[in-house]
């Protein structure tokens, strides 16, 4: 099987004794694909750098809501240069609301999520959306800024966490569910449910790397590698085979980030 990983942070200290290592062993594992998504302007240059070094992985340039009180004028548009790097970078994010932590003040991480939604629409990019324990806030942002769709997707609501009634409403607006190790763990009652209901065209795979790993590596550093255990999961909730699953969200992800 091959697969399309949506959502990592290689860039990740965690990974800077074994980095080069960890990524070959996804690709020789099935790993087709990686996107590695930026959470500061420095990662994303990271990101950038990454995604040159390796031609199988690409490039997400954002600023997570954590680190809003960073954000510049200066800064964004620094963010906007790096997106010049057209056949590596894919994606605008990761970027969105954080309600749980609170690391940047809620006015303040609004402010800059509707600023990078308009550096998004400006290098026409599709958006990867973070959004935590702030479900309303993001959807309500989003209809609101009413991003363009350049006929493949308006972008992914990353590690979905919400209603399935939301999760149907973010559809109907063009926009992708990505669904992680979560789904794998025993207390994800309501993500089975809307799982269950996403119709599969419209579902991206994700580890969200190096956080969230799945059962059974619960706990421990994830990588994309554990890919297998999502698609697996996805599979038994909507009755297909892996390999459908894994055929047609890499589909999808290609689609979406428009991958030539």
């Amino acid at each position: 099987m091959k697969y399309f990983e949506t959502h990592a942070h290689y860039d990740d200290k965690r990974y800077k004794d074994d980095r080069d290592d960890v990524i070959k062993a996804a690709y020789a594992s099935g790993v087709e694909f990686i996107l590695n998504s930026g959470a500061s302007y420095n990662s994303s240059v990271e990101a950038v750098e990454l995604s040159k070094k390796y031609n199988f992985v690409y490039a997400g340039v954002g600023v997570h809501p954590h680190y809003s009180d960073s954000l510049t004028d200066e800064i964004l548009e620094k963010m906007i240069k790096l997106c010049e790097n057209e056949d590596r970078v894919v994606a605008f994010g990761e970027i969105g609301l954080d309600f749980f932590r609170n690391l940047s003040p809620k006015s303040v991480q609004i402010h800059w999520f509707e600023r990078q939604l308009e550096a998004a629409r400006e290098v026409k990019l599709p958006v990867i959306i973070h959004s935590r324990d702030s479900d309303q806030a993001v959807f309500d942002t989003l209809k609101k800024a009413n991003m363009p769709d350049y006929g493949n997707g308006k972008g992914v609501v990353h590690c979905y966490s919400g209603s399935v009634e939301m999760a149907l409403e973010y559809i109907k607006m063009d926009y992708f569910i990505g669904i992680g190790g979560v789904i794998t763990f025993s207390n994800a009652r309501k993500l089975v449910e809307a799982v269950d209901k996403i119709p599969l065209e419209r579902i991206l795979i994700e580890t969200d790397c190096p956080y969230l790993s799945p059962e059974p590596h619960r706990g421990e550093r994830n990588d994309s590698s554990n890919l297998k255990f999502i698609v697996e999961k996805i599979a038994k909730i909507k009755k297909v085979t892996p390999e459908e699953v894994a055929s047609k969200t890499l589909e999808n992800a290609i689609r979406l980030f428009n991958i030539k």
